[in-house]
């Protein structure tokens, strides 16, 4: 390979349309089958990559609106003591088990899913990708990943404007922004598991997928309890970010699917019309 074609990037790496073997073109449920045929009508105007940017913005907008409803549903279940009557007990029991120790270790590791943190591990692990597969599809993908969750993030925090639990009992170095949804728990359930999903497109084996799929929920899930034990946050503030990284992830991989499916079907087409 010369030195101009190992410089140039596809749209696609060779295997990036299956897990295993599995096809990410193939829609098993029903609702799958509806939801194909209704962007394959969308493709006779656009292209696939026009499919992909219309599918994320409008899952975007979605996750954003149950952002807000989340918080709005959040109130309502505060003033009733429900799931938000977990918050103090777990905090009052980090509290039991902190040591000066065990404070520095974890304020170190929850800086890495902080803003920076994540930025700093997406952008390297992304460009690693790009440049190991020659494929814009990481880059595309985990940008559309970043910038959806960071929206819901600021979505949240503006719409419900939840106080964080009391400076006396966190560990600094303080924070004062807006306390739910929990920035830290979403951005690392979103970016680590869309880092999750573009190495299954590629892994070879069952075991080293299984093992991929643990490391992300176990990061994402040491993170978001990092920020509890810390009092940084409340536990229903990382629940949220939990879920709501997990809708977002699972609509950006749908509108990958999507596009995967059209840019099979649109070569099809084509030949269907020339024939």
């Amino acid at each position: 390979m010369n030195q101009p074609d190992r410089l140039r990037l596809q749209e696609s790496a060779p295997g990036e349309d299956s897990i295993g073997d599995r096809s990410l073109t193939r829609w098993g449920t029903a609702a799958g089958r509806w939801l194909v045929s209704q962007v394959l009508a969308l493709a006779r105007v656009v292209s696939a990559n026009g499919v992909l940017a219309i599918t994320a913005g409008i899952g975007a907008v979605l996750v954003i609106g149950l952002t807000v409803a989340a918080g709005a549903i959040y109130d309502s279940v505060e003033e009733a003591d429900g799931i938000a009557g977990l918050d103090r007990p777990l905090l009052d029991q980090a509290l039991a088990a902190r040591s000066p120790e065990l404070d520095t270790a974890l304020t170190i590791f929850t800086h890495l899913g902080g803003p920076l943190g994540m930025t700093v591990i997406a952008a390297t692990i992304t460009l690693a990708m790009v440049w190991g597969w020659r494929s814009r599809t990481p880059l595309l993908l985990m940008l559309i990943t970043v910038a959806g969750s960071l929206a819901a993030t600021v979505a949240g925090k503006n719409a419900v404007g939840r106080l964080r639990p009391p400076l006396a009992d966190a560990v600094p170095p303080y924070e004062s922004s807006p306390s739910f949804p929990s920035g830290h728990a979403l951005n690392s359930t979103a970016i680590a598991g869309m880092v999750a999903y573009l190495l299954l497109l590629h892994l070879q084996t069952r075991l080293a997928r299984v093992v991929t799929v643990v490391l992300a929920v176990v990061w994402a899930v040491a993170i978001g309890l990092s920020r509890v034990f810390l009092g940084h946050h409340w536990l229903t503030d990382v629940m949220v970010g939990w879920v709501i990284g997990l809708g977002w992830l699972a609509l950006v991989i749908t509108a990958h699917r999507l596009f995967l499916t059209v840019r099979q079907a649109q070569p099809a087409a084509v030949v269907s019309t020339l024939s």
